[in-house]
């Protein structure tokens, strides 16, 4: 998951009072309503940077997460991410009340993945729908726009049973469109080839992918997106923060589990990395993190990050990233760095 905040970051404080002599704040409507990126074939249209919920709940309380949602509305987004086992369904519960207090349910895209929810583990039949009909109490709503299925939480469940289960979801409109979460090119393959018996199809595609992790998406799974036309939305687009630039110090990170795994990428290859996105973040005038947003979208596949935040100011350097236009010499920069 991606966050700014340090390995043992506390809740979000709050924002200090706007100076006499600063920006005026922008009326009416947002600017980035009007950026919007056709999400695959679900017939569904995105701001190209999805917020996700992974924090809510756990390290973001509710207040915290509320300001969150409604920063990133501001600035013209419209799709969410959570799951049923992101703080055991507090996440959920969260973004559910978001939808009540705001009433901005139909203006938003809803992502949800399950599969991993202990109350109803996997894939089977039984279980996908009582996940769903829960995270959809949770929600406080009457359909899920993309649900995600996780594929890495069950390997026994016949993908064809799966499938049919999903097919019923769908025609009972409690599902818009189906996206797949850890699964294999050949599973995707084998999708398709159902697809064809009447079967919903994978629309969507969620990968762990950034700059510096791109093995498990490139090759023969972003072959087969590419060519089934599947939109990409990946998740861990900031390396669990360690893009954001605010992780340097090895001996800060601690012994948690977020420390740990910002810890992985404090090496010769993450330190070029991070040279190469300060170089040009200083050249552009934004944030390293708007840099490391920007490159996923130069990728072809992509249609939107999914990234998470731990407090409202850091939306307003995510959001940056969409406007981002890098140059070849950018590129190959960056490619040099992570090589």
């Amino acid at each position: 998951m991606d966050v700014f905040g340090s390995a043992t970051q506390a809740p979000a404080s709050v924002a200090p009072e706007r100076h006499p002599s600063g920006p005026l704040p922008v009326q009416g409507v947002p600017v980035g309503q009007a950026v919007r990126k056709a999400l695959g074939e679900t017939g569904l249209r995105v701001f190209p940077l999805v917020l996700g919920a992974a924090e809510f709940g756990w390290h973001v309380d509710l207040r915290a997460a509320h300001a969150i949602l409604d920063a990133y509305r501001e600035r013209g987004g419209n799709a969410v991410h959570t799951s049923d086992s992101f703080a055991a369904g507090r996440s959920e519960h969260v973004v559910g009340q978001w939808f009540r207090s705001r009433g901005t349910r139909d203006d938003t895209v809803l992502a949800v993945r399950v599969g991993r929810n202990p109350d109803n583990p996997g894939l089977g039949s039984v279980n996908l729908v009582r996940a769903v009909e829960a995270s959809l109490t949770r929600l406080a709503t009457d359909r899920i726009d993309v649900l995600y299925l996780d594929g890495t939480a069950d390997r026994a469940t016949v993908l064809e049973d799966t499938l049919a289960t999903a097919e019923w979801l769908v025609e009972s409109g409690k599902v818009r469109a189906l996206g797949a979460s850890g699964y294999t090119a050949a599973q995707l393959v084998e999708a398709r080839i159902l697809s064809s018996a009447g079967y919903p199809r994978f629309t969507v595609l969620d990968v762990p992918y950034n700059v510096l992790r791109r093995s498990e998406f490139d090759g023969d799974l972003r072959l087969v997106a590419g060519a089934q036309g599947i939109a990409v939305t990946p998740s861990q687009a900031l390396e669990h923060g360690y893009l954001s630039g605010a992780h340097r110090d090895r001996d800060r990170m601690g012994s948690s589990v977020r420390g740990r795994q910002l810890a992985a990428s404090m090496n010769r290859r993450g330190a070029r990395t991070l040279r190469a996105l300060d170089h040009i973040a200083e050249e552009l005038v934004v944030p390293p993190a708007a840099i490391a947003i920007a490159w996923l979208l130069a990728q072809r596949v992509v249609s939107a990050p999914i990234v998470n935040a731990y407090a409202a100011q850091h939306v307003d350097e995510l959001v940056q990233g969409v406007g981002v236009q890098l140059s070849r010499a950018h590129l190959a920069e960056i490619a040099r760095a992570t090589d």
